[in-house]
């Protein structure tokens, strides 16, 4: 999960997904007010709660909230005449605050010197059940039981209460989820507390705290529910005030129909102080915006995916229709490899018109990032640039005559005397010009220079781990000069990638490649614009003037970004009804179930699209 720290509170309408839905899926969605889901809620289980009582469980992603429908569940109860109960399982069952902060607070980096911010640490692997008292979960199990009595209802509420240590509790289990812009939009408005805590802390540690541990418990915890079917209802949490409630069957056809078309996701935008305006314009996002940085298109992490069902735009965690259809959606050997998780995320970085660079920076190495962070993998990104002004540059890899040592010492003189660094007697570059690829595997030097707008694609990406080697002396929103990671970056940095190496095609390091023809037919090829052993996916550009077929052959997912052309049409060949329509700059993602399909012009002029797949072999990358 990137650090999606500040979402900007807009939510882009375009991006609607239609599937074709059954009548009862439809139908089966309850929404038109909390009071009238959670009478409808209540009514199927009025019967059973007079003959003999029933225990309601309510579990939910990282920042759900409850509140509303358990109030409306006691409403619910006075007016059939029944007794109510309400259990907090967390209070009941968890570590004390200075327990848990004792467990937790040592596997995060508290030394300024090394993390300025505050931002890294280890991620907590043992859920929920590792945060339980043993003698607390004792006496909850004990009273659960002993609370249920006929001619009433108990709800029992908390994260992580459906573990299956004490799933055989409940009647009836339901799961709230709700979108990570929307999780994260509750932690900065002071709605969340972290497990364990009475009250909100500062908002940078919040959101730390939650990332190593409360988004983790969550993620792990939704996965094995989804493994074994164990919700009986779904509801999407993402405006408490108007609650949507489904069974969670509705829930489950709802993604399998998602997963047999071409789909889009929903975009996060962030202000940056580097930021651009030309995804501003190209989105039509509000004014008050000072500029849309970075546009997250499909961070995996990050996004939402909307399904249009009847009259409801269903707002659904990507990561939840992830681990509902991974098969069907990333091939069966890519859900092995990559433990269940969407391995590629996408993302627009916009400094068109802007006031400078992005930062000089690098990324950290998979043996890095599993013995310091206890991470999945490695961070690789690549950069193709889609839009330029004047004067426009990509920054990749040092200067052949660069003096390394000195250019450490530069940095760190920027840092702690506020010196600026000459950085261009270090740092090499490419003139910047539509359809320029470059890869970036783990430790190489790289920047997006001011004036344009880049695609950029990066390998699955559990945290945000750039370290800034230099950011100009700038100053953030807040007036205070950005920190950068100098430690860090000197440590991770790979100073043998110099120019002429990283443009030698003989070398392993050559990751500034020519485009070449992979394969080609009537009126169209398909360009490689990088393949490198040491990236994972495959980067690939699709030119034609009419139509381009392509195959997934049911293994490979396809994720397609319309870098040239006003919009195309990708449908499937065996059910042409099965189509997503791509306006420029779109990204969409072609399951890997969907097998052979078209990508059609549907404009006069030729088109360009970038293609992003898994490279052949990376079953066997080492992460």
């Amino acid at each position: 999960m990137s650090f999606m720290y500040n979402p900007f509170p807009f939510d882009d309408p375009r991006p609607v997904n239609r599937p074709e839905l059954s009548e009862k899926t439809v139908k089966s969605v309850i929404s038109g007010g909390n009071q009238n889901v959670v009478k409808k809620f209540v009514a199927t289980i009025a019967e059973q709660a007079k003959n003999e009582g029933v225990v309601v469980a309510l579990d939910g992603y990282a920042t759900a909230d409850w509140t509303v429908f358990t109030n409306l569940i006691a409403r619910e109860c006075c007016l059939l005449g029944l007794d109510f109960e309400s259990i907090d399982a967390n209070a009941a069952t968890l570590k004390s605050g200075k327990e848990i902060d004792d467990m937790i607070d040592p596997l995060l980096i508290w030394d300024v010197k090394i993390d300025p911010t505050l931002l890294y640490g280890k991620v907590y692997k043992d859920g929920y059940q590792g945060l339980m008292d043993e003698v607390k979960t004792k006496a909850f199990r004990a009273a659960v039981p002993a609370a249920k009595a006929a001619g009433k209802i108990t709800v029992v509420y908390g994260y992580g209460c459906l573990i299956p240590e004490l799933r055989d509790l409940y009647d009836v289990k339901v799961f709230f989820d709700l979108t990570p812009k929307n999780s994260m939009l509750r932690i900065r408005r002071g709605e969340y507390s972290n497990l364990g805590k009475e009250r909100p802390g500062i908002i940078n540690r919040t959101i730390r705290r939650c990332y190593y541990c409360d988004f983790e418990c969550a993620v792990r915890n939704r996965h094995e529910l989804w493994e074994n079917n164990v919700p009986d209802w779904y509801v999407l949490d993402n405006d408490p005030q108007n609650l949507q409630l489904m069974p969670f069957e509705t829930f489950s056809d709802i993604c399998a129909q998602l997963v047999k078309y071409p789909f889009r996701a929903k975009p996060c935008y962030l202000e940056g102080v580097w930021g651009g305006s030309y995804m501003k314009k190209l989105r039509n996002l509000p004014d008050k915006m000072r500029n849309a940085a970075w546009v997250f298109d499909f961070i995996p992490m990050e996004v939402s995916v909307v399904v249009e069902a009847g009259g409801e735009k269903l707002d659904i965690n990507y990561c939840s229709f992830v681990h509902k259809e991974g098969v069907n959606l990333m091939g069966e050997d890519c859900v092995k490899k990559f433990e269940g998780y969407f391995p590629i995320r996408f993302n627009y970085d916009d400094s068109y018109h802007s006031t400078g660079n992005m930062s000089v920076q690098c990324h950290s190495g998979g043996k890095f990032n599993v013995e310091n962070y206890n991470e999945f993998g490695r961070q690789d990104e690549s950069y193709y640039v889609v839009i330029t002004g004047h004067d426009a540059k990509t920054f990749i890899g040092f200067r052949d005559d660069a003096d390394i040592p000195q250019f450490f010492k530069d940095i760190e003189a920027a840092d702690t005397e506020h010196k600026p660094c000459d950085y261009m007697k270090y740092v090499s570059y490419e003139e910047s010009k539509p359809g320029l690829q470059v890869m970036l595997p783990a430790g190489t030097i790289h920047s997006s220079g001011r004036n344009q707008v880049i695609l950029e694609i990066g390998s699955l990406t559990i945290g945000s781990y750039t370290y800034k080697m230099y950011d100009y002396l700038r100053l953030d929103f807040d007036g205070k000069q950005r920190p950068i990671h100098t430690k860090l970056g000197e440590e991770n940095v790979r100073q043998d990638r110099r120019y002429s190496v990283i443009h030698d095609p003989e070398s392993p390091e050559y990751i500034v490649q020519k485009p070449r023809v992979a394969v080609q037919g009537d009126g169209w090829r398909e360009m490689i614009l990088g393949e490198n052993p040491q990236v994972y996916f495959s980067l690939r550009r699709l030119e034609f003037e009419k139509q381009c077929e392509q195959d997934t052959k049911g293994e490979l997912f396809h994720v397609l970004a319309l870098v040239d052309g006003d919009a195309v049409r990708v449908r499937s060949v065996e059910h042409p009804e099965r189509y997503f329509d791509m306006q420029f700059m779109d990204i969409i993602c072609v399951p890997a179930d969907m097998g052979k399909y078209v990508v059609e012009n549907l404009g006069k002029e030729p088109v360009m699209v970038h293609k992003t797949c898994l490279r052949e072999g990376y079953q066997n990358d080492p992460r």
